[in-house]
């Protein structure tokens, strides 16, 4: 997918921590910019020389401005360039992307930690536009990290009785115990329980935050009993597992060099992978072919693609499907080949 040049119409602080970014969106490109509430947005800047990308999730409800949420990183390259960024900059910005997004469903429960509440922002804002329940559960170490606080007091007073918010906090007591703490799925079954929550009862159960975090949950919500089609997680980070190392038929391979081969936007290219290199992206980046990738962790699935010949075989994948990865689909960037050849489909559907 191609890079757009996107005004900043405005940077406002949400927190110490957090900005929002709002861009400008000319009529020309208002079709390609629409989004499925839950997607994300790929930014991309040079920063000290360096080709830097990242994936935010879409912050906007329905018919407001598009925008994300960038929660600054200690030694983050992106996130410590965005605090510099001001109205009138402009941005590469990649189209909406991602599988994590709201379905039409009437009764939902959303869980997310720290920046995890950007895109149920825009889910929230647009299942109660559509008449439907929402229940969020938010974690943060205090008051002052909460992000979109007042835009979640004021989703809170447009649509009473149809939202209710209950904050999560680890490093400040409040009053009522059950509240105190971290979410994970001792938490989790602890409100439902007391009748806070009712994931059974939910029509869609989106999570969003650390690695660690959405398995955890993931694992607790199937103890209780909820589909797992009811179920949609995004990572924002991985689960702090070491990737998986090379096998010995990649390592062979890689010795002694393969042939790849790519397709993208009607294009076939052709690059060598070699034992210095990590993953097809970087392979093909050492060599001047420039490929679709956001994350490079297995998270967001802009480096999608479809191998139609050789094998390949990925270090971590925290987006694909089952029936994908049965289908020949692998993550670029995590991808290494297995034989002497391979040849991927980034334009496959």
């Amino acid at each position: 997918m191609a890079f757009h040049e996107l005004a900043i119409r405005e940077v406002g602080p949400e927190t110490a921590e957090a900005v929002r970014i709002i861009f400008d969106l000319p009529g020309p490109l208002r079709d390609a910019f629409a989004f499925e509430p839950g997607q994300h947005l790929t930014l991309r800047a040079t920063v000290d020389g360096q080709d830097v990308r990242r994936s935010y999730s879409i912050a906007s409800g329905p018919g407001e401005a598009l925008s994300v949420g960038v929660k600054h990183l200690r030694g983050g390259a992106f996130s410590e360039f965005a605090r510099g960024l001001r109205p009138g900059d402009r941005l590469q910005v990649m189209a909406p992307e991602g599988r994590f997004f709201w379905r039409g469903e009437c009764d939902v429960l959303l869980i997310a930690a720290g920046s995890g509440i950007t895109p149920m922002m825009a889910i929230a804002a647009a299942a109660l536009k559509a008449g439907g329940l929402v229940t969020l559960v938010y974690g943060n170490r205090s008051v002052e990290t909460i992000m979109f606080r007042a835009a979640l007091d004021a989703l809170k007073d447009r649509y009473m009785g149809r939202f209710s918010v209950i904050h999560v906090l680890s490093r400040e007591f409040q009053d009522v115990e059950l509240l105190n703490g971290r979410i994970d799925a001792e938490k989790l079954a602890a409100l439902a329980a007391a009748g806070v929550i009712d994931p059974k009862g939910a029509k869609g159960v989106f999570l969003c935050g650390p690695g660690g975090m959405i398995e955890t949950l993931s694992a607790g919500l199937a103890a209780m009993g909820v589909a797992p089609e009811r179920i949609h997680q995004e990572h924002f980070t991985p689960s702090g597992d070491a990737p998986r190392t090379p096998s010995k038929a990649a390592e062979a391979v890689a010795a002694k060099g393969a042939a790849v081969e790519v397709v993208h936007d009607g294009r076939r290219r052709a690059f060598r992978y070699e034992d210095k290199d990590t993953g097809i992206i970087d392979a093909a980046a050492r060599q001047g072919v420039d490929l679709p990738w956001s994350c490079h962790g297995g998270m967001c699935c802009t480096c999608r693609c479809k191998v139609v010949e050789g094998q390949a075989e990925m270090a971590v994948n925290y987006s694909l499907e089952p029936w994908e990865i049965e289908a020949g689909y692998t993550l670029a960037c995590q991808s290494r080949p297995v034989t002497e050849k391979l040849v991927l489909d980034f334009d496959a559907a």
